[in-house]
């Protein structure tokens, strides 16, 4: 099993994701005589998931039923452990088509953080490329290091665990391109400059707050970087319902009479339809934005080094 290459079959050791429903999946690694508890009862790895299929539905010892799933970054997004905020799929897709990645693509990041864009960058530019991600806290720069290992991607992946803005990112002129998730990002702008390659690589600054943002990008002018601009990413997401609506009276009962000379005045007209209408009612699908919803996640900026 790799987050890189399709596995066919689940075996001991691999990363799996159990999924119960849209809204409830969580990963498990399959060991021999283990057994993993949910709502719908026991799985048992040895019987019920070592040596069946990815996408295999599985019946717990209740009766009811999981599917597991091969992981993806996508999912393990969605479901890893969280040692700090993490960045989700909406801004991962602009930050990996932004800095142009393709497979073969150098990269450096920092911080590692719970490893969630480095699992999607490491994807991106597998299987030639390479991640070279930065960590200030060792106990993270150890988990990290651990999880590539248990999935399959340490090959494609060094962890090293220093100060970024005080020691930089340990390789110089080969990055095709920089990320940086830390809380002061202009201090390693300079040393993000001489990891890049010497003309055109890419960086890209995520910052929670404005004041940040006025700060990266300063020194981002300062060390000559082209085309900064900053975005924000929002996510509206919208549910498709069953909306029902009375159909709007334009009263043309109404002016269809006025003009034939009706007189509603006239005794002999009160038993007229148009006095009795009733206005009915009509069902249609429409997509309805969720009451609470994420709002503001961060401001990418992004530059090249010219």
């Amino acid at each position: 099993m790799s987050f890189v290459e399709y596995g066919d079959t689940i075996k001991d050791g691999d990363t799996a994701i159990v999924f119960l429903g849209h809204e409830s999946m969580f990963p498990v690694k399959v060991q021999h005589g283990t057994v993993t508890q949910t709502k719908y009862g026991v799985i048992r790895h040895s019987m019920d998931l070592i040596g069946k299929k990815y996408g295999s539905k599985v019946t717990c010892s209740k009766g009811g039923w999981v599917f597991i799933l091969h992981p993806t970054p996508e999912l393990w997004t969605m479901n890893l452990p969280h040692r700090t905020q993490i960045l989700y799929s909406t801004d991962i897709s602009i930050i990996t088509m932004m800095l142009e990645l393709k497979p073969g693509s150098i990269v450096c990041e920092s911080g590692t953080g719970s490893g969630s864009l480095s699992h999607a960058l490491i994807r991106t530019v597998a299987p030639t490329g390479h991640l070279y991600t930065v960590e200030f806290h060792q106990q993270r720069a150890e988990k990290a290091r651990e999880e590539f290992r248990e999935h399959g991607v340490d090959h494609l992946v060094t962890v090293t665990n220093q100060d970024v803005c005080k020691n930089g990112f340990g390789v110089s002129n080969i990055a095709d391109a920089v990320f940086l998730d830390i809380p002061s990002p202009w201090e390693a702008i300079g040393h993000a400059k001489s990891a890049l390659k010497a003309e055109g690589g890419r960086i890209c600054s995520f910052s929670p707050c404005i004041e940040q943002v006025q700060r990266t990008c300063l020194a981002m002018e300062e060390y000559g970087f082209t085309e900064i601009n900053t975005l924000e990413i929002l996510l509206r997401v919208y549910n498709v319902r069953t909306i029902s609506l009375q159909i709007p009276d334009l009263g043309k009962a109404a002016e269809d009479n006025s003009s034939a000379g009706f007189d509603s005045s006239n005794p002999s007209n009160q038993g007229s339809p148009c006095t009795n209408l009733q206005q009915g009612t009509v069902q249609f699908k429409s997509g309805v934005p969720l009451r609470e919803m994420v709002g503001h996640t961060g401001y990418l900026t992004f530059a090249t080094k010219s």
